[in-house]
């Protein structure tokens, strides 16, 4: 098995040219599978660690956190970004705390939002979200892990969603020591564009939750990563969901018919 040193170097070869997709299992099983389709490299998902345990996104503790980031990093060869939503603090130095302790999971990457959970002001302030990614930065080099460190900007997602902002976010943020950078809601092919334009020649990672791309046109805008946030666990559970619905409102058995036999399961986790 590759060692964490091994993993952040081929997670940081990843980033220096072509496109590459990274999706988002949520748990042990799923995690295992998308490594077996060959995808190079996996990220958490905050949303699909939540619902997995029966609460809403944002809403489980660090400690939590770091220990599923643990054993998803050891359930895998492939490198593991962790979703690591606002770095479990407001202040630079909690970030910093924050940010050693998740180097030492077993992670190839993580990233730090700038989303400050307030509705009437949905992102930090300027300085402080800048700060925040700063923090980060000196954390990570201290540790000298070479984690990949991803800063994100939330306005298209949290109500905010202005490109001249976000690209004056990402900016500062790269220069404040981001390795790559992501907004993740933009789904306009252009807007993108804009914005891999505007912080090149750092990576810029895209959020695909839903169709209106494919890979090969945000490869074409010179997108380096793409990934899926809570996408995939969206998917099981909606699957999920409807079979469940339908055994309780209708008694029949429908949507399991439709369920994949065990034995093909069994046989994908014999590893």
């Amino acid at each position: 098995m590759p060692t964490p040193t091994d993993r952040i170097t081929a997670f940081h070869q990843l980033h220096e040219s072509g496109c590459f997709v990274m999706p988002n299992p949520w748990d042990v099983g799923s995690a295992r599978l998308l490594e077996q389709l060959g995808f190079p490299a996996l990220a958490t998902t905050s949303a699909g660690l939540a619902w997995s345990l029966g609460v809403r996104d944002t809403h489980v503790g660090r400690d939590k956190v770091l220990s599923h980031l643990r054993s998803m990093s050891a359930a895998v060869d492939v490198p593991f970004n962790a979703d690591f939503e606002d770095g479990f603090a407001i202040d630079p130095e909690g970030v910093a705390i924050s940010v050693d302790l998740a180097t030492r999971t077993g992670i190839a990457g993580l990233s730090i939002e700038d989303s400050s959970d307030d509705p009437s002001n949905p992102l930090f302030d300027f300085t402080l979200a800048v700060e925040r990614i700063s923090a980060a930065r000196r954390a990570i080099d201290l540790t000298a892990t070479g984690v990949v460190l991803t800063a994100r900007s939330e306005g298209f997602i949290t109500g905010r969603p202005d490109l001249a902002e976000t690209i004056r976010r990402l900016t500062a943020y790269a220069e404040a020591g981001a390795d790559c950078l992501y907004a993740p809601g933009i789904r306009s092919v252009a807007d993108i564009k804009t914005v891999v334009d505007a912080v090149s020649p750092k990576p810029v990672n895209a959020l695909a939750s839903t169709n209106f791309a494919t890979v090969a046109e945000l490869a074409d805008v010179g997108v380096r990563r793409i990934s899926v946030g809570g996408a995939l666990a969206r998917s099981a559970w909606t699957g999920f969901i409807e079979a469940a619905k339908e055994i309780a409102e209708q008694g029949s058995f429908g949507g399991l018919a439709r369920a994949m036999p065990g034995v093909d399961l069994d046989g994908m986790f014999g590893r």
